[in-house]
């Protein structure tokens, strides 16, 4: 009799994985356009901003470090900034993410 019990148990609590899998799904989907996508996008925009870069551009490194593009070396992959009268640094491209002038006007606005 207790065998019955269990085995009726068992088949009752088994039942479909459907809704469990549909929840699954619902959280990725629910991630992806909340935090994967805007990501997504934006990483698209910096490397946009990135190759459209020319000498005389103001900008600003990933290190908060503001400053006029002076030479682009294309084939290095890296990008002469001078940052003062005179002093010039050599960054990675990849760490060129915003155009100076705008950040400083978003910084104001708020």
């Amino acid at each position: 009799m207790n065998t019955a019990l269990f085995m009726a148990a068992q088949a009752a609590n088994q039942g479909s994985a459907l809704p469990m899998i549909l929840m699954m799904v619902a959280i990725f989907v629910i991630m992806w356009l909340f935090m994967i996508r805007p990501q997504q996008k934006r990483q698209k925009e910096i490397r946009a901003f990135q190759n459209s870069l020319k000498e005389g551009d103001s900008v600003v490194t990933g290190g908060g470090i503001y400053g006029t593009v002076k030479r682009i070396d294309l084939t290095a992959n890296k990008i002469d900034i001078e940052i003062s009268r005179g002093v010039v640094i050599t960054v990675d491209k990849g760490y060129v993410f915003a155009n100076a002038q705008a950040s400083q006007m978003q910084n104001q606005g708020k």
